[in-house]
């Protein structure tokens, strides 16, 4: 078992995780998800002490491995570590990688060492490729090797850098049928991926990270299906967001019709749906500025890339006012003519309390 407590890590420009606690149990095999730079591969070299934390506790077991007294390289030998670009010796053949550790670490005899890396090459499917080296061997063998050679070491606990994010698309499909049939064996195991759909089929938990820790801990079906925090949904289900607020009469409405179309260009919207989420905003503004005497409004889009689909959800100021009812005609049809569904809600004691969302029509 794992146990991490108030994580911190910090370089010179960038913090990426500011306070992560969390206990991973024997058996689990987890996948990390979540935006680049958010940590998750900071978080498994930790783990590993490969990075000393900045602040904070982490147990492996009963040992503190975040002690100054702990003796880490026993430690890294119960903890296997496959990185994103293989890290195997040039100079050594593919057998001699995998032998190298359980020969000097583990003061194994070179005829054992042998045999444990035969079989573990028959495991990964590669025990022809013995006698060659790295550079005759293609990306997706590489990993399968550098995967038997954190195997050779027989560790309680495997974290894998995303393994596959630097092989071509054709090898990628190689390296997860090994992963998952590790799965399957019942060690603890840790994977950083970008791979939503092996993420999903290989775990029992996702921890998906954003906001300088773990945001969100569930199972495979809360994390792809369910999700209960607002980040987490909209990076499963690929969304884009503009973000645009209104303190005054005096907005800047070109400049804002400018960044909805510049936003929509970069995330391949169709020039339809532009229009579509242009007009949207272009009329609820107009409805909120005949009926606010203060306006301020905030207005995030969202777009999803997975579904196509596109919506508003327009936050205001003043008393409790459905803008859908019993405003300007023409502006309400113009509304209806790009919408097909719009929904209002009250929050009293929010700062800005009431809310509109604009579904529009794809």
């Amino acid at each position: 078992m794992i146990r991490i407590e108030h994580l911190k890590k910090e370089y010179p420009n960038v913090t990426p995780l500011k306070d992560v606690s969390v206990t991973i149990n024997d058996g689990d095999v987890i996948s990390v998800i979540g935006p680049s730079g958010t940590g998750k591969s900071t978080l498994l070299r930790c783990i590993n002490q490969l990075e000393k934390p900045t602040d904070g506790r982490i147990w492996l077991d009963d040992l503190e491995i975040t002690d100054k007294k702990c003796n880490i390289p026993q430690v890294r030998q119960r903890m296997g570590m496959v990185f994103q670009n293989f890290n195997l010796f040039g100079h050594l053949t593919v057998i001699e990688n995998i032998m190298l550790s359980p020969v000097d670490l583990l003061r194994k005899s070179r005829q054992e060492a042998y045999d444990d890396g035969m079989r573990l090459l028959r495991m990964v499917g590669l025990a022809e490729k013995a006698l060659n080296y790295p550079d005759e061997l293609s990306g997706g063998q590489k990993q399968r090797i550098a995967i038997a050679r954190a195997l050779a070491m027989d560790p309680e606990i495997i974290l894998l850098d995303e393994p596959t994010s630097a092989l071509d698309p054709t090898m990628v499909g190689e390296v997860q049928a090994v992963i998952r049939e590790l799965a399957k064996t019942g060690k603890t195991m840790m994977i950083v991926t970008h791979e939503m759909n092996f993420a999903r089929a290989i775990s029992n938990r996702v921890f998906y990270m954003d906001e300088g820790g773990i945001y969100e801990d569930g199972t495979p079906e809360q994390i792809f299906e369910h999700p209960l925090r607002e980040n987490t949904r909209r990076f499963i289900q690929q969304r884009k967001v503009l973000e645009l607020s209104i303190e005054s009469r005096d907005y800047d409405f070109l400049g804002m019709e400018g960044e909805i179309g510049a936003w929509c260009g970069r995330n391949q919207v169709t020039p339809r749906m532009t229009n579509r989420i242009q007009l949207a905003f272009e009329e609820t503004v107009q409805l909120l500025m005949a009926h606010l005497e203060t306006p301020r409004i905030r207005a995030v889009a969202e777009y999803s890339e997975k579904a196509q689909a596109a919506e508003w959800t327009i936050h205001y100021s003043g008393e409790e006012w459905d803008l859908t009812q019993g405003c300007d005609k023409l502006a309400m049809s113009l509304l209806l003519g790009v919408t097909k569904d719009m929904a209002y809600q009250w929050t009293g004691d929010a700062e800005l309390p009431n809310r509109i969302r604009l579904t529009i029509l794809n």
